[in-house]
């Protein structure tokens, strides 16, 4: 009996470690939609290599984004990475990529990082077409990155390419079905 109860018991323990370990992705509510990334979990540090280059730490690779469960009607997809914490508070835009076909679930590790047939680049805040990997100042306490996947009701041609992140916005008002996003966070 004693045995049993404590199988029982190990049992319980052994689910409640497993709720609690951190899901890598987040879920849209009321719509099914799931965002990820294979390189960081939701809330988790964002590892070196993806990080900017030179000062920054990092090897300046676009990380891994997955979806899945698109709302109905979506034809493209928009993925951005945004650091509200950076320009003092003012933010600063990452990666801008959109024009991706919605029949893709990802964009796998460096796929992202330049103008191609798998995606159209936006302007990040440095006025580059390119994933700008993650740097904040020395010192800082970490920054938070949002990585946000839209989905869009937009043909994957039908936008220009080099939008900022304000063009972006504009320009995919009226035509969005839902998105999600994850939150990594960087320091140095």
């Amino acid at each position: 009996m004693r045995r049993a109860l404590r199988l029982k018991h190990m049992a319980l323990a052994a689910v409640a470690l497993v709720a609690a370990l951190p899901f890598c992705g987040a879920y849209a509510a009321g719509t099914g939609m799931t965002v990820y990334s294979s390189a960081f979990a939701d809330g988790a540090t964002i590892p070196r290599q993806y990080a900017g280059t030179g000062e920054c730490g990092g090897k300046g690779q676009a990380f891994q984004v997955s979806w899945t469960n698109l709302p109905a009607g979506a034809r493209s997809v928009a993925v951005s990475l945004f650091d509200p914490d950076g320009a003092k508070g003012m933010g600063v835009s990452h990666w801008i990529a959109y024009n991706i076909d919605a029949t893709r679930s990802q964009l796998v590790e460096g796929e992202g990082q330049e103008d191609g047939k798998s995606a159209t680049l936006g302007t990040n805040s440095a006025g580059a077409k390119v994933y700008r990997g993650p740097c904040p100042p020395a010192g800082d306490t970490p920054h938070h990155y949002v990585l946000t996947v839209i989905a869009l009701d937009l043909p994957p041609d039908a936008l220009p390419g080099g939008l900022d992140r304000a063009g972006l916005m504009a320009a995919v008002k009226g035509h969005t079905l839902g998105g999600m996003s994850i939150v990594g966070r960087y320091a140095r």
